[in-house]
């Protein structure tokens, strides 16, 4: 865990600046510890995966034969069955057992933050040939897993690795940890996009938004997705309002976990009680109690994130109007066969629109609340972020 607001405010600064840093590689010989104390037994990856989105072919040469990978994955709180953050990452290790051949993968889930070392720790005595950490708030406890572990090969989801804290060395030299691959993600990108169709769409001139806990990987997409509804405004006159985040105080509405159905539910009626059709939760799943309001209500309807809601949870495919992607399958599938061909974690990754890390799902059922207007408009917003290098660059353009 992030152990002061100042670092947390380094963090946020320096979250994209080092997505782009080489990771280095390490040998994936692990060192044995002793697992903790009623430490879960790993659980190995089943032989199907949930359809959450398509990994795409490697380009990768075909690893030496003979050559086995064990790739273990420890998730953030929420479960590995989340329809959302964990269950997407997962099925990168899904696809890496289904398509390559010699790799096997086991996951162990964490109920709170107390299990996140003793979980690592655990698949370090097994031996895992890399270890994905899933999420921001395990930064803390992969940083000193892998100081302490220097030969054992990590990545870990949604944290840059740098020069920085929890990954510094020696702060005068400015080393750092190599035996860690970051994978973050340019969200704001495609939460833009969204923001823009949830303007569009609204027949109330107010969208609202919540998050799980206010951390960078939470917030980018509001960020996104407010400035996606002001751009709308700027270039159709319009005066549509987001409810629940303030790009400008880097404030707003959040559960404080990423779990409770009920909270998604009692956030939501609070958002369209004010007012809201058209809700943006970024809690995992969390915003299943919101889908599960809109559908009753008939009041609103979804923006999903992480994966395409569509598929994931198609019991509420009548109101999912669109989802913001994160192609972390993908990322995840491509570290663990770096591994196996190259016997490396490969270079730090970030996803943008334009390497297909992020980007917006389909309308599905509802592509006829959108204009042929707004799809072409949006055809023309995505190139222009692509050119530009970043939203703020293409809203604010030098």
């Amino acid at each position: 865990m992030i152990s002061s607001n100042r670092r947390r405010g380094a963090f946020v600064g320096l979250l994209f600046a080092f997505a782009l840093v080489a990771a280095a590689c390490g040998d994936s010989t692990s060192t044995t510890t002793a697992a903790p104390p009623g430490t879960p037994a790993p659980t190995v990856a089943p032989t199907t995966a949930p359809p959450v989105v398509t990994t795409p072919p490697t380009t990768l040469p075909p690893p030496p034969p003979g050559r086995e990978v064990l790739a273990c994955q420890v998730s953030d709180t929420g479960g590995i069955d989340d329809k959302s953050f964990n269950e997407t990452a997962w099925k990168g290790a899904t696809d890496a057992v289904d398509q390559l051949e010699g790799v096997t993968a086991e996951f162990l889930e964490s109920q709170a933050a107390t299990d996140y070392r003793p979980n690592i720790d655990s698949f370090i005595d097994q031996g895992c040939d890399v270890i994905v950490t899933v999420g921001f708030l395990l930064s803390g406890d992969t940083g000193s897993a892998a100081m302490d572990n220097p030969d054992q090969l990590f990545a870990i989801v949604d944290f840059p690795v740098g020069p920085f804290d929890p990954w510094l060395i020696d702060e005068d030299a400015g080393t750092y940890t190599t035996n860690v691959r970051g994978i973050t993600f340019s969200t704001d990108e495609a939460a833009f996009l969204a923001g823009y169709v949830a303007a569009s769409v609204s027949e109330t001139g107010i969208v609202g938004t919540f998050g799980g806990i206010n951390i960078p990987p939470v917030t980018i997409f509001m960020n996104g997705f407010s400035k996606g509804v002001d751009y709308y405004n700027s270039q159709k006159g319009a005066s549509v309002t987001v409810l629940g985040w303030s790009v400008e105080d880097q404030d707003g509405l959040f559960t404080g976990n990423f779990e409770s159905l009920e909270d998604g539910r009692a956030f939501g009626q609070n958002l369209v009680d004010e007012g809201a059709d058209i809700l943006l939760p970024v809690a995992g799943p969390v915003g299943l109690g919101s889908a599960a309001l809109c559908q009753e209500s008939g009041l609103c309807l979804m923006v999903g994130v992480d994966a395409d809601q569509f598929g994931i949870a198609p019991e509420f495919a009548d109101v999912w109007l669109v989802s913001i992607q994160k192609n972390m399958d993908a990322a995840v599938f491509n570290t663990i066969n770096n591994v196996l061909v190259l016997e490396s974690i490969g270079n730090a990754f970030n996803g943008t629109l334009e390497n297909g890390g992020v980007g917006l799902s389909s309308f599905h059922d509802l592509d006829s609340r959108v204009s042929q207007e707004t799809k072409d408009e949006l055809a023309v917003i995505e190139a222009g972020i692509i050119a530009a290098g970043s939203v703020d660059d293409f809203v604010a353009p030098e």
